[in-house]
C-alpha cells in the first residue's frame, strides 16, 4: 500500500520521534541532581550558579576550595589591595545586590562592610560570618605606648581578628563556610561537604608540620610589622610582639626603641617585615641591632594568581614557619 506521506517526508515522523525522545531525556538530565524534594526550598539555587562574594584573601581562598564547582566565587577586596585600604566602588553594590551569600571574617575586620551590604539592599542576601564560635584573643587597646602621633582609632578594636592565621581556628572558619552554603544550596550538598573535608584534611596536615618544626623555640619572642600574628603564636607556643597595631600607621621612635628592647633582651635574628609593607621602616633598625630582615605574610592580600588557588594559604603558611625557624636563628 503506498504510504501517504510523499517520498521526501517519510522519514519526518521517525525524525521527530528521535527529537522528541531526546529533548526528554536532556529535560529529565536538567532536573534536581539528588532526587525529588532536592531543591524543595525556595532559596536554593541550582548547583554552579550560586553566586557568592568573598571579602579579602584568606575568606575568598577558604570559599573557593569548599566551592568547588558548586558556586560562583568572586572577591569584594581586589587583588593587591588589603582590608585596612579598601575603598568601595559602585560596582560593588552591583555584585552584592547580584550576590546570593556573601562570606566575612568578621571580628570587625571589615569594619566597612555593614554600610555597604545596607546600601546594596538585598534582602536575598545571606551573610556567613566565618568567626562564629572561634575563640578570640584581646586585641591591643592601648597596653603599648605608642606616643603622641597615634591617634584613637589607629587598632583592630577589642578583639584582634587575625583568626585565620591559626590553621586551628582556619579549620572552624572553613567548617562555618561549608555550612553555610550547605543551608542555602542545598543541592550542592555532597560537593560542599566532600570539599571541605579534603581542605580540612590539607590544614589539618599543615599543623602538624608546623607544630613540629616550631616545638623547639617554645616560649621565643618574635617581632612582626604589625599586630597579626597572635592566634599563630598562641597555637605554637611563641610569644608574638609587633611594631604598629595596624599597617597603616608609621612607626614611631618610642615603637622603634620598644622593638631595640625587645631584640637586645631575646635571641631574636631576624625582624618579620610583610610583602605589602616592605622593608623600609626595619633598615635602619635591622642594622643597628645587627639582624636581619625576613617576611611574615598576613595574607591580608595578594596577586590575582593566588586568590584563585586556596593551596596559596597552605604554601604562604609553610613559607611563615620556616621565616620563623630563621628568626629565631635555625
Amino acid at each position: 500500500m503506498p504510504s501517504a506521506f510523499p517520498s521526501r517526508l517519510r522519514g519526518a515522523p521517525r525524525r521527530l520521534l528521535a527529537a522528541v525522545s531526546a529533548l526528554g531525556l536532556l529535560l529529565a538530565a536538567c532536573g534536581p541532581p539528588n532526587g525529588p524534594g532536592a531543591r524543595d526550598r525556595p532559596d536554593a539555587q541550582a548547583s554552579g550558579d550560586l553566586k557568592v562574594v568573598t571579602t579579602f584573601l584568606p575568606i575568598t581562598l577558604f570559599t573557593r576550595a569548599v566551592a568547588g564547582d558548586c558556586a560562583e566565587v568572586t572577591s569584594l577586596i581586589p587583588p593587591g589591595t588589603g582590608p585596612h585600604d579598601f575603598q568601595s566602588r559602585p560596582g560593588d553594590l552591583v555584585a552584592l545586590r547580584q550576590a546570593r551569600v556573601l562570606v566575612k571574617n568578621g571580628l570587625e575586620m571589615e569594619d566597612f562592610l555593614d554600610k555597604l551590604v545596607a546600601a546594596a539592599e538585598n534582602a536575598e542576601l545571606t551573610v556567613i560570618d566565618s568567626s562564629r564560635g572561634v575563640a578570640t584573643i584581646a586585641g591591643d587597646d592601648g597596653g603599648h605606648d605608642h606616643g603622641d602621633s597615634h591617634a584613637h582609632g589607629h587598632s583592630h578594636g577589642p578583639v584582634n581578628p587575625h583568626i585565620w592565621l591559626d590553621p586551628r581556628r582556619a579549620v572552624q572558619q572553613v567548617e562555618t563556610i561549608r555550612d553555610g552554603l550547605v543551608e542555602v544550596d542545598p543541592g550542592c550538598a555532597d560537593g560542599y561537604r566532600r570539599n571541605a573535608e579534603a581542605y580540612i584534611a590539607e590544614l589539618r596536615e599543615l599543623d602538624a608540620s608546623l607544630a613540629r618544626e616550631l616545638e623547639p623555640f617554645r616560649g621565643k619572642t618574635f617581632v612582626a610589622f604589625h599586630d597579626v600574628a597572635p592566634y599563630f603564636a598562641e597555637r605554637y607556643g611563641l610569644q608574638a610582639e609587633f611594631v604598629v597595631d595596624v599597617p597603616a600607621v608609621n612607626p614611631t621612635p618610642v615603637d622603634l626603641r620598644r622593638v631595640s628592647e625587645i631584640v637586645a633582651n631575646s635571641e631574636l635574628r631576624v625582624l618579620l617585615s610583610e610583602p605589602q609593607q616592605g622593608t623600609r621602616s626595619f633598615n635602619a633598625l635591622a642594622s643597628d641591632l645587627g639582624v636581619r630582615i625576613s617576611t611574615f605574610d598576613p595574607l591580608e592580600t595578594g596577586s590575582e594568581q593566588d586568590a584563585l588557588d586556596p593551596a596559596t594559604y597552605l604554601r604562604v603558611m609553610r613559607r611563615n614557619g620556616e621565616a620563623l625557624r630563621q628568626a629565631f636563628g635555625a
